[in-house]
């Protein structure tokens, strides 16, 4: 039976799911793939006995959405989180200081004379990142440094940058709701940011200083193959997104998988490529429920949160009482 095109009503002011729903029976173009991605939401953020991964890269930690990764982290959603090192960069320097609303069309050579980035339409004052991720990083790394700590996981790190942001600023820091949740967030590209340069400036003092990128790769061994069923929220593709499905496929791939990208698949990059083209690599498997939604994160994913969170009828993680090694 053919399924007839429905209109959204809106005139009665409709919840968020109530909305999502009406626009999967509009079927229309990515409104309808944006309704079939919040019920996968809902069923992977609803599952107690899967393991559920989240990967993004850092633009979104300049952004408000921040706040929506915050939540997932803190409220016990979310087991694993595979990003960026400039994840920490933004992370840490916004605990501390503020980022400006800007415009895509300002002068980026006024910019800089004037001592300001530009991260899209957003502006960052110089010294709001790059000066004070130094002085915090480099005051962190003397304590761990007296502490005896002479080797460091990426895990490891991200906990020590959240115990050290403290919970008076720790509200909405990724690192903090990570350290107290004792959420792994695990950085492959650590060195490829300012937190990662920090890393590298202490060295040049304290040569018997390592990362321990194998600890992070046993981590990530550990939760993918005791877990009962596997999900992944991929927000953005490049390496957060590969070393995710990377390592599923050493369980045959993942049970649950939603992907967000704005980018196009012909060009043959891995970030534009569907959550489809990871089943013939076995990253995702072909009994898996999957989707790729196309566009903004900003702009989609707080909406699908939210309306997914709707539907399961609460705001709180129902994990919170699962309890996490350390």
């Amino acid at each position: 039976m053919r399924r007839k095109v429905e209109d959204i009503r809106i005139d009665d002011a409709p919840s968020l799911d109530a909305l999502v729903r009406r626009m999967e029976a509009a079927g229309g173009f990515s409104g309808r793939e944006v309704a079939e991605g919040v019920d996968l939401l809902a069923q992977i953020l609803g599952d107690d006995d899967m393991t559920v991964f989240l990967s993004f890269p850092a633009d979104l930690v300049a952004t408000g959405t921040r706040g929506v990764l915050y939540e997932l982290i803190r409220s016990g959603r979310i087991d694993g989180v595979i990003t960026t090192c400039g994840t920490l960069d933004h992370d840490l320097a916004r605990s501390f200081r503020p980022y400006y609303h800007g415009a895509w069309e300002l002068d980026d050579a006024e910019l800089f004379s004037k001592g300001l980035y530009r991260l899209g339409n957003l502006v960052i004052p110089q010294a709001n990142y790059g000066r004070i991720v130094e002085q915090k990083m480099q005051g962190l790394l003397e304590k761990l440094w007296r502490r005896g700590v002479r080797a460091l996981s990426t895990r490891d790190l991200v906990w020590a940058i959240g115990e050290e942001i403290g919970p008076e600023r720790g509200h909405g820091s990724l690192a903090r709701a990570a350290f107290e949740r004792r959420v792994p967030v695990l950085v492959p590209g650590i060195t490829d940011g300012a937190v990662g340069s920090q890393l590298w400036l202490f060295w040049q003092r304290h040569k018997e200083l390592r990362l321990d990128l194998f600890a992070d790769e046993q981590i990530l061994s550990d939760l993918v193959f005791e877990a009962k069923r596997t999900g992944a929220i991929l927000l953005g593709g490049g390496i957060s997104k590969h070393h995710t499905i990377w390592w599923n496929q050493f369980r045959e791939g993942l049970d649950a998988a939603l992907y967000l990208t704005t980018a196009v698949e012909w060009d043959g990059s891995l970030s534009g490529a569907r959550t489809r083209e990871a089943v013939s690599w076995g990253k995702v498997k072909p009994t898996a429920r999957h989707t790729t939604v196309p566009g903004d994160v900003t702009a989609l994913f707080p909406l699908m949160v939210g309306a997914a969170l709707e539907r399961l009828g609460q705001r709180r993680g129902k994990r919170a009482s699962r309890s996490r090694s350390t």
